[in-house]
């Protein structure tokens, strides 16, 4: 504790230094190419750090997640559509409504444990791609086409990536954000002894179904957001597009990959696993279908095997190692 003091301030430090960086990143950017796979790593470290919120501190590993990011980027989409209301609106909706639907997944699910819990959530998000591709009220497999008939801030509609990145990076900050106040609060903790030992916080008499259900329903309102931004980034959403089970794999192995249940673990996992995906797309092109599951598949193994605590465990741990760490823990 008498170190906390000391390390907080250079951790403020470093993220200010962070941020600062990626505001000036893009402006030194002219490709539309390369600023829209910034735009993607952004993509991914959102989710990657909303899905920790529950799979990380909460420890309920879902590999479901699709189903919320479906959910934002529909509902956000067909409200537009439909009543054109401002994507901002819709965006908060989605989110509303996603948290809506992770009460009524969750409180059936979390009845059952580990693999079993992420088996359902698997099932619940193939029923619902399911449901969505056969509705014609959602325009089934065909899916949904936004207007361009207005662009601007209010519209969410831009002829350059460059608003699309300060957007998603801001969403960023905010899901950064809402996990780090988690994290420091007595909630955070409490996910932490449910993830940990879930019988002898019972025991404490913390309501375990109850905390649950909060980590997923802050997980799956950020997610929706996620979605949503997705919907009017590309314009057009279908039930492959935002339902597809490789998604749900993707947002949890960005936060699997970085380190679960750090705050910038999935950070540091969306651009290696992004990095890697976009690379092997450009390399192998269209007759690369299925090579992203394939680096999915290889990544899990890969982390399992050599190591659980994810990249940035594996960095901290070289960090001991290196000359003169005892020396300087010790001065601290």
């Amino acid at each position: 504790m008498s170190n906390r003091p000391v390390l907080e301030p250079r951790k403020a430090l470093g993220a200010l230094a962070l941020l600062a960086f990626a505001l000036v990143l893009p402006l030194s950017v002219s490709d539309p190419s390369r600023l829209n796979f910034f735009v993607l790593i952004l993509m991914g470290a959102q989710m990657g750090v909303a899905w920790n919120i529950v799979g990380g501190y909460a420890g309920q590993v879902s590999l479901g997640h699709a189903v919320f990011y479906g959910i934002g980027a529909y509902t956000s989409t067909m409200l537009a559509l439909s009543l054109g209301l401002s994507p901002w609106i819709g965006m908060l909706a989605g989110g509303l409504v996603a948290v809506v639907f992770a009460l009524a997944m969750g409180w059936p699910c979390f009845r059952l444990k580990g693999h079993y819990f992420a088996m359902a959530t698997i099932a619940v998000a193939e029923i619902v791609q399911i449901l969505v591709t056969n509705s014609d009220f959602l325009e089934g497999a065909v899916g949904l086409s936004l207007p361009l008939d207005r662009s601007g801030w209010g519209a969410m509609v831009f002829l350059s990536k460059l608003p699309y990145y300060y957007i998603i990076l801001g969403l960023l900050v905010v899901t950064i954000l809402a996990a780090w106040a988690i994290e420091r609060s007595h909630i955070g903790y409490y996910f932490r002894a449910i993830k940990d030992e879930p019988e002898a916080a019972r025991a404490l008499g913390v309501n375990l179904t109850r905390y649950k259900l909060i980590a997923l329903s802050v997980s799956a309102f950020l997610t929706a957001v996620g979605g949503s931004f997705y919907a009017q980034k590309e314009m057009f959403i279908d039930p492959g597009s935002v339902f597809a089970t490789s998604i749900s794999i993707k947002i949890a192995l960005v936060a699997i990959l970085g380190g679960v249940g750090t705050l910038m673990g999935p950070v540091l996992g969306a651009v290696i696993l992004i990095t890697i995906e976009e690379y092997s797309r450009t390399l192998f092109g269209s007759t690369g279908s299925g090579t992203d599951m394939i680096i999915y598949a290889l990544m899990i193994i890969l982390v399992a095997v050599f190591s659980p605590a994810g990249v940035l465990g594996l960095l901290q741990d070289l960090r001991r190692h290196l000359p003169g760490s005892g020396k300087t823990s010790e001065t601290r």
